[in-house]
């Protein structure tokens, strides 16, 4: 569906702030996108971003109704993992079990199969099934030397799994091997290493030494009483620049 060119723009403003804050601030995130979903409802690309910005934000009903949307209008399976981990997030383990069974899954690329199998291990933990869960995630990708976008979790998942099942050694081993895959850190393998050793990580700075640091910081000139002041009357100044712009349109993005 083409939309009008500024509607369009204002559209892709939005979506672009979803996609830069979806991470570090999901609740603006998905601000953004009801004011995108409000414009340009019969968009796939918008339905999509809504589910993930309500799935960020755990509002996992809304989500899936916005991706089953998308799904309609464009006939794709690639939404199907995260359809059914929204399941799983509704309470429902049941449901993301069933999908892992369906046709779908067969026609999702090879990312997509192991994100589903990550899933349907979630949902067999979910109904107390561990031994199963860790049956579901041994599969060649978990025991493939190759490094994929995907192998850092997938190993993760296959040692967090083993160490709720009680076996400590074999856990330490793939947290070990997900550690060596995760050169972005998008785990937290190192630090599960570290509890698993009994190393504890302590303030290097004394209590003492902070509260000093504190006090000396309160009498400096200018100091955080005086850094709150600023901030309130900016604030203040915010406030009445928003009164003076009430009369803006719909379509602009969300300030």
């Amino acid at each position: 569906m083409s939309l009008p060119k500024t509607l369009a723009e204002d559209v892709a403003r939005n979506l672009v702030m979803v996609a830069r804050l979806i991470d570090e601030d999901p609740e603006e995130a998905y601000a953004y996108a009801r004011i995108a979903l409000r414009l340009a409802s019969r968009v796939a690309a918008v339905r999509e971003a809504a589910g993930f910005a309500a799935y960020a934000t755990q509002k996992y009903a809304e989500a899936l109704a916005e991706f089953r949307a998308s799904r309609r209008m464009t006939g794709s399976v690639d939404l199907w993992p995260v359809m059914a981990d929204c399941e799983r997030g509704l309470g429902r383990p049941e449901r993301a079990m069933a999908m892992a069974g369906e046709p779908e899954v067969q026609k999702l690329d090879k990312a997509g199969q192991v994100e589903m199998r990550l899933v349907a291990a979630g949902a067999r933990r979910d109904m107390g099934q561990i031994d199963a869960a860790i049956v579901t995630l041994q599969s060649p990708e978990l025991a493939s030397n190759s490094v994929q976008s995907w192998t850092p979790r997938l190993r993760y998942a296959y040692a967090d799994a083993l160490l709720e099942a009680g076996r400590e050694d074999e856990a330490r081993e793939w947290f070990g091997k997900a550690l060596e895959a995760d050169k972005d850190g998008s785990t937290d393998a190192s630090d599960r290493l570290a509890a698993l050793d009994g190393v504890e990580f302590v303030d290097v700075l004394g209590d003492d030494e902070s509260a000093e640091a504190d006090a000396a910081d309160a009498a400096a000139p200018g100091g955080p009483d005086r850094e709150n002041d600023v901030r309130d009357d900016a604030d203040l100044d915010d406030g009445e620049d928003e009164d003076d712009q009430d009369g803006s349109s719909d379509g602009s993005v969300k300030a």
